[in-house]
């Protein structure tokens, strides 16, 4: 099943509801950063929840990043993710691993330890909106649904899933449900949604036992007035580097260290912490960066 976003609304539009599939830009993450099991649990649920965030967004170009700085051993967790459906990220400590935890699960929130999450939306235009809350678990799910109570004031139900095995990643996603202001009074509703959302036993079983987005979202929403839009969204791994930006960085790095790494080095290499590429800048480009300097210095 293609990765892919669809949006729904329930109860007259007082339920905002978005459900993604991520398996395949997982899958990649997985392979470029050469994850653990635990690691690439920990990064698809950032990444399907990043996804998840972007996508109330509405200006072209908003971007939302996703931070979680815990103790343990995992190292951290950013995130970048686009209403464009583009996202990418990476963890501190790829090759962590740690026993399941007491519900025979890979053991994320042990991985992430206690910390904080920090967001920032940024919609391409004034100074980007950032918060920060606590760790309530670190099991990514429960945080993000806590930072959209507390920081956007917005009641929210959040599942996510990894399924990793022997071959990679076979099912990875998630359901975003949020009662909106013209229905958040109502308490009724807020219950019944939450004993719904809770009931469910995990949104990687429902991929693996073939249910689709819509499937599922008819499942949890279908008697409370689903409408779910007719346009789906494709999703995919995707990081905007490039070997003019690397240059660019290396030219920040002034005269001097260039002239250094010439000589020490015969070049530089840099690698993108986001997608794990690889770029080598030989010594006629680091000459080329300093007679750019140069020429700007003396005009």
């Amino acid at each position: 099943m293609a990765d892919q976003l669809i949006r729904a609304t329930a109860a007259d539009g007082g339920i905002r509801a978005v459900g993604v599939i991520t398996t395949r830009l997982t899958e990649e993450a997985r392979v470029r950063h050469k994850l653990s099991y635990v690691a690439t649990a920990a990064l698809g649920r950032t990444m399907s929840a990043g996804l998840l965030m972007a996508s109330s967004m509405k200006r072209v170009g908003s971007r939302v990043n996703v931070r979680v700085k815990g103790d343990g051993p995992l190292g951290g967790i950013l995130v970048d993710a686009g209403l464009d459906g583009t996202v990418r990220g990476y963890v501190g400590n790829p090759t962590v691993e740690l026993p399941p935890n007491a519900k025979g699960k890979l053991d994320v929130g042990g991985a992430v330890g206690s910390g904080y999450l920090y967001v920032v939306r940024d919609i391409g235009y004034g100074y980007p909106y950032s918060s920060t809350v606590e760790l309530v678990s670190g099991e990514i799910g429960d945080d993000v649904a806590h930072y959209l109570v507390t920081s956007e004031q917005t009641p929210s139900a959040l599942v996510l899933g990894v399924f990793v095995g022997l071959g990679g990643v076979t099912a990875s996603g998630g359901i975003l449900v949020q009662v909106l202001p013209k229905a958040a009074r109502d308490e009724a509703l807020v219950a019944k949604l939450e004993s719904r959302v809770s009931a469910l036993s995990g949104f990687t079983p429902l991929l693996q036992a073939g249910k689709t987005l819509t499937e599922i979202l008819t499942d949890l929403l279908g008697d409370m007035g689903l409408n779910i839009f007719p346009e789906s969204q494709m999703l995919r791994f995707h990081c905007g580097c490039s070997f003019d930006r690397v240059l660019g960085a290396l030219k920040i790095l002034g005269e001097a260290e260039l002239q250094d790494m010439i000589i020490k080095d015969d070049g530089a290499e840099a690698t993108c912490d986001f997608c794990g590429k690889v770029y080598q800048a030989s010594s006629d480009h680091l000459t080329q960066l300093i007679v750019d300097l140069q020429a700007e210095s003396s005009t």
